[in-house]
């Protein structure tokens, strides 16, 4: 079945290469997965119900404290809020989920500079967005090491042209090479600029999150940021139940601008939270309900995303371990829970502990994200490129993911069953006793019949010997190699990149150059 004169074989490797080739030079795939298949339901009703009446005691009796921003306390207050000292909130049982269910929005449209790369969030669609925050970066030839701007500039662009990723992501990796201060405006501008994505902004400050904002205006221009979304901002509740004044702050900075705050809890059980599951559970749904209600009570209608990040923990060393089976449970009920209260939901992605790209990587990696797809998330966070427990943003690991990515967005389309699926016209063709390698409805599907991983070597051992004999490791490093090396930027309007760079000259000059 495999010679040199053009047998099924040979055509159908011949046109995967080609496929292969294609979405290495540009991205191709949709602008989001709108899934055909049902979210997993895990919990009754009066199970959901257990969880958010447990929510409410924790915001009720116990409080949530925010420390150092006196208008969000007020806000709180003016909804019916009270205080047990200067900064603990209680919020009476059923108001936050009231506030949240009233005003925030079910879906919303990110929108990108790029109309074609638009993405909505919430209802039946799941964005996919990169891996975030690492301070380290790692590849093949250079192993693990401090994230610089190169680097960061190097993942928007494979980010760009990763056809299963929707999403330029936001601090794919800390540029310590950059004043701290100043970074967000490099690293805002790469996302501008390498990429027409929908991108996230910074958090680590309200004027930094001010900067990212008027950043957008001048990409979109002003009138358009005030109506619609244009950024998200990936906001960190500390817990347990502690809620910075600088994130409120942040919160609220994007809220007021009608963009996007994801409120996110993130809790290692045993160290932020406790160790029971449930318990867990009602905690991050109580944060973050929290959270997505002070945006709305900034800004009634402006949209946001519930968060979720529940880990567990090795409770012999105190590390937070990934890919076991209680996170998974917790995100097929932060699906329900979040479809009940009518937001879109974040959940984490290919999340690891593991230090390389190796089985252990792969296998904690797909009990992640298979979770996070199947409960429904909107927007998965740390799809691509996620190493050591965050610590490290890998290239090789960025390829594998994106690979595995591909394979949610068939499986997201459900099970076909057309005239074409069945198939009919091929067993009348062919007959008993007979393959269908040469029928007319394999020809006529063979392209799209499957789903094909790049980095997949499914040739005979003499074949892949002959080939180098390179592991799945080599495989991807060599492709995120030809993917930067063929990368070329999509076009941006030059009085809006000049206008860009003035901004970023001017907040510079007033800005330290403090690296810590």
């Amino acid at each position: 079945m495999a010679d040199e004169t053009g047998s099924p074989r040979r055509v159908r490797a011949s046109a995967r290469d080609a496929r292969k080739a294609q979405r290495a030079v540009r991205p191709a795939g949709p602008a989001y997965i709108t899934r055909a298949i049902p979210p997993y339901e895990l919990l009754s009703p009066q199970g959901l119900e257990a969880i958010e009446r447990h929510a409410d005691r924790l915001l009720e009796e116990i409080g949530l404290e925010i420390r150092g921003d006196a208008e969000a306390i007020r806000l709180w207050q003016q909804a019916g809020a009270t205080l047990s000292d200067d900064w603990r909130v209680h919020v009476p049982a059923g108001l936050a989920r009231e506030i949240v269910r009233r005003t925030a929005p079910g879906e919303f449209v990110q929108h990108a500079r790029n109309p074609a790369h638009s993405v909505r969030i919430g209802g039946p669609n799941t964005v996919l967005a990169p891996a975030y925050g690492s301070p380290f970066v790692s590849d093949l030839d250079r192993g693990r090491r401090y994230g610089t701007i190169e680097d960061f500039r190097n993942f928007v662009k494979l980010a760009y042209l990763s056809p299963w990723l929707h999403h330029s992501g936001g601090t794919v990796c800390e540029p310590v090479d950059v004043p701290v201060a100043k970074r967000h405006l490099d690293m805002l501008y790469a996302h501008m600029r390498y990429s027409d994505k929908p991108f996230m902004g910074s958090v680590t400050t309200a004027a930094r999150a001010a900067d990212s904002i008027d950043m957008c205006r001048i990409l979109f221009g002003k009138e358009f940021v005030e109506s619609h979304c244009v950024i998200l901002g990936n906001v960190n509740v500390n817990s347990p139940l502690v809620l910075d004044g600088e994130a409120s702050r942040v919160i609220r900075t994007y809220a007021a601008a009608n963009q996007a705050p994801v409120c996110v809890p993130f809790i290692l059980g045993g160290a932020m939270g406790p160790v029971t599951t449930a318990g867990a559970l009602a905690q991050c749904f109580a944060e973050a309900m929290f959270c997505v209600a002070l945006g709305q009570l900034e800004r009634p209608g402006s949209p946001a995303i519930l968060g979720n990040f529940l880990s567990s923990m090795s409770l012999r060393s105190g590390a937070p371990t990934f890919g076991t089976p209680e996170p998974a449970l917790a995100y097929f009920a932060i699906g329900q829970l979040a479809r009940r209260l009518g937001v879109p939901l974040r959940c984490g992605g290919n999340l690891c502990a593991s230090k390389v790209p190796d089985a252990q990587a792969a296998y904690e990696s797909a009990n992640s994200m298979w979770p996070a797809f199947l409960a429904g998330a909107n927007f998965i966070l740390h799809s691509a490129g996620w190493l050591e427990g965050a610590l490290v943003m890998s290239y090789e690991k960025f390829i594998m993911d994106v690979d595995q990515c591909g394979a949610l967005h068939t499986l997201a389309r459900g099970l076909a069953l057309d005239e074409n699926a069945f198939a009919l016209a091929a067993f009348q063709e062919v007959g008993p006793g007979k393959h269908f390698l040469g029928s007319r409805h394999t020809l006529a599907n063979y392209e799209t019949a499957f789903y094909d991983f790049d980095l997949s070597d499914n040739n005979s051992f003499e074949q892949w010997s002959a080939e180098g004999a390179q592991d799945h490791l080599a495989r991807a490093n060599k492709r995120w190699k030809a993917m930067l090396e063929r990368y070329e930027a999509p076009p941006l309007d030059a009085a809006k990149d000049e206008a860009l760079r003035e901004f970023i000259e001017l907040r510079k000059a007033a800005l330290p150059d403090d690296m810590a």
